[in-house]
């Protein structure tokens, strides 16, 4: 079983969870990469883009859903967003 990815924290302080594994919503949904698409979870504060926000399971409260079959291009928009990645990595 693959271990959960860290947390990944951006310039501005903005946090989310993005997973990729045969247990998250990502694709391939295998432990092995490389993924095209992942799940993102429980961001830190309403996601800038809204590409991202499209993807998000209940739109009434953008911080606490999951965005299952995230393409890594839009998670990869809303890190730009926020200053890019400081703490933690997409996975791989």
């Amino acid at each position: 079983m693959k271990e959960r990815n860290p947390q990944i924290e951006c310039k501005d302080g903005f946090k989310i969870s993005v997973q990729a594994s045969e247990f998250a919503y990502s694709l391939p949904r295998e432990d092995v990469g490389p993924y095209t698409h992942v799940e993102c979870g429980y961001p830190s504060d309403r996601p800038a883009t809204k590409k991202l926000r499209e993807f998000a399971e209940r739109c009434s409260n953008y911080t606490e859903t999951v965005y299952p079959y995230t393409p890594i291009a839009v998670v990869q928009a809303e890190l730009d967003a926020h200053g890019g990645i400081t703490k933690g990595r997409l996975p791989v």
